[in-house]
């Protein structure tokens, strides 16, 4: 399960991170790099336990071994 898991980060972790910065850049036209650094930052820190969630739901699932 943790190698799905880390697949699944990098799908999980560049949407979540993209959807942050999108969000600050559309509430803020005139934002620094800073709140664009931390939504992408918090982002990244949400992709982990939601890849591992996804890859959880999918074992289950399929009932994949690991």
């Amino acid at each position: 399960m943790l190698r799905l898991s880390l697949a699944l980060f990098f799908v999980v972790g560049t949407t979540l991170m993209g959807i942050g910065v999108i969000t600050v850049l559309t509430m803020d036209l005139q934002a620094r790099w800073q709140p664009i650094a931390i939504a992408a930052a918090i982002g990244f820190v949400i992709a982990i336990p939601v890849s591992m969630l996804v890859a959880r739901r999918i074992v289950g699932i399929t009932g994949m071994k690991s």
